[in-house]
């Protein structure tokens, strides 16, 4: 049985918030996140708008991330949008 798309959700939140608090990250981490959005945007089964704006946003972080030559400065160049990409996450599994 696969993960659940709050199951993603909450695994996706965990990666940013490690990387938020943490300033690190893997370049396995950054492939998971890309490939968890991948699949939450090909299952269709989310509804909110704006987590649908964010998704791709989010995935594109990881995809860079893999490549990354300092991934420090990777995670401090996205600060801003990991803390907003958080809040979206929350704001959708309240719901």
């Amino acid at each position: 049985m696969g993960l659940t798309v709050n199951d993603q959700l909450t695994l996706l939140l965990d990666l940013l918030d490690e990387h938020a608090g943490d300033s690190t990250a893997t370049s396995s981490e950054y492939k998971q996140i890309a490939r968890l959005v991948a699949s939450m945007l090909d299952n269709q089964s989310i509804q909110d708008d704006h987590l649908l704006q964010v998704l791709p946003q989010i995935q594109q972080y990881g995809i860079q991330g893999e490549n990354a030559s300092n991934i420090s400065a990777h995670i401090s160049d996205n600060k801003q949008n990991i803390n907003s990409w958080i809040s979206a996450i929350g704001q959708y599994e309240l719901k």
